[in-house]
């Protein structure tokens, strides 16, 4: 029995934020437990060699895609209700529909097909917020498990009396700690590499101050990362100044929130302070560029986060962002930074209208999909490397009927490139590697 494969490949992944790296044909050898142990320039003879995977001169091998913010009990209302303000978006649409997801027979129709969809979109690895349920958020994590699909799944902790329904909540704080230390121990006892646990306080104004305090004491006790919102809208950032007198960065600082790899949902109201605190802790945020639109109120300005060395992933914000693949998020990123810089408000002088040098380039948009999301994670992968995991997807740039074409004497790299970013679908995408293993692809 062979304990490695190899794939022949185009490949072209952005180990470096500002650059593109292209590999044009190479055979990369993957070992039994899914790494990469060599990547070395295909020869002109394969006779002697085995390829288990050779992808042809029209399909380029990338990284596999990394959202680091997605609400899974929030997959059935995609595409629905996003023109309501957040905090009323919440109570009409979404906890409702999260008190149904903490029903088992329901949630084991939903997880699986949330999880294969997002696989076919090339997205190998997620951070999950769950539900409140132990039951509900311990089978998500067990359909990551079977599935293959890498994931931080995150019980949902929330008991304040005035930011949660009171049929949708924790009893108080006690029992918001005791559940999530026990969807904690759940999921690390189902012993798959690719699943972890992460402690998750939905946001300020869904926890009181001893729900805080105790999840952060929690992360520390059991060695498990933390994520949460994180100065969304106007609303959530004026409710942290008015509770707690100084930002929400600041409060979630106090109850030990932010720490390595804490992952701070949206922050598009995010100060300097704030990146200051974030970068030194280690901590980063999620990115969340189409979901932004609809209940940010401003455009979190990336360039500006970046540029301060904070670390930052992309991510669907799965329901608020109506894209579940993060490649369409990677253009929207861009969109939503070159608004920032021009502005958007026409009757404003031009000189007046926007935030100069905020623009990002598609090559950093799809770094935060991978490689920046993996160092927001603290996951091993995010490029095509020695050493690395083989969490890989490959799209074909000429299918018949696809926009997709990289048309031959035109497109370069850069070009090329670019096209995948903007354009490709899951029918174009046809193969997907998650430590070596195919989990899926629109190939037979």
């Amino acid at each position: 029995m062979r304990s490695s494969i190899n794939v022949r490949a185009r490949v072209m992944h952005t180990p470096e934020r500002n650059r593109l790296t292209v590999l044009d044909d190479v055979i990369i050898t993957v070992d039994d437990g899914g790494t990469i142990t060599a990547i070395d320039p295909a020869p002109a003879d394969t006779s002697g060699l085995t390829v288990d995977h050779e992808l042809g001169p029209d399909v380029v091998l990338l990284p596999g895609l990394i959202d680091t913010h997605l609400h899974a009990p929030q997959w059935q209302q995609l595409g629905t209700g996003l023109d309501l303000p957040l905090e009323d978006w919440l109570f009409q649409h979404t906890f409702p529909l999260e008190q149904r997801l903490t029903d088992p027979v329901i949630a084991a129709e939903v997880w699986p097909h949330m999880v294969a969809t997002l696989l076919a979109h090339g997205t190998t690895a997620v951070a999950y917020y769950a539900t409140v349920s132990v039951a509900t958020t311990t089978m998500l994590a067990a359909t990551c498990a079977e599935l293959g699909q890498r994931a931080f799944v995150g019980r949902v902790a929330m008991d304040h009396p005035e930011g949660t329904p009171d049929w949708y909540r924790d009893a108080n704080a006690a029992a918001g700690i005791d559940a999530s230390r026990r969807s904690i121990v759940e999921i690390r006892a189902i012993g798959s590499p690719l699943v972890e646990p992460i402690v998750t306080p939905r946001f300020t104004p869904a926890c009181t101050d001893d729900l805080l305090a105790g999840l952060g004491a929690l992360a520390a006790e059991t060695n498990t990362i933390i994520q949460t919102h994180c100065s969304e809208s106007d609303w959530e950032h004026g409710a942290a100044l008015e509770r707690f007198g100084h930002s929400d960065t600041a409060a979630l600082d106090g109850f030990e929130l932010i720490k390595d790899h804490t992952v701070l949902a949206h922050g598009d109201h995010l100060g300097d302070d704030d990146f200051e605190l974030i970068r030194n802790a280690g901590a980063g945020v999620a990115h969340c560029p189409l979901s932004n639109a609809y209940f940010g109120n401003a455009v979190f300005p990336a360039r500006r986060a970046l540029d301060a060395d904070v670390r930052v992933g992309l991510g669907s914000d799965v329901a608020g962002g109506a894209r579940p693949g993060l490649l369409p998020q990677c253009a929207d990123a861009v969109t939503a930074s070159r608004y920032l810089e021009d502005g958007v408000d026409p009757l404003q002088p031009a000189d007046e209208r926007g935030t100069p040098n905020s623009r990002i380039s598609i090559v950093e948009a799809f770094w935060m999909a991978t490689m920046g999301g993996a160092e927001l994670l603290g996951l091993p992968t995010g490029a095509l490397e020695v050493g690395r995991p083989f969490d890989a997807i490959a799209v074909d740039t000429r299918r018949n009927g696809s926009p997709l074409q990289a048309w031959p004497g035109l497109d370069d790299d850069t070009r090329t490139f670019e096209k995948i970013v903007r354009l490709a679908t899951p029918a174009d995408i046809t193969d997907v590697w998650v430590a070596g293993r195919r989990v899926a692809g629109s190939r037979p």
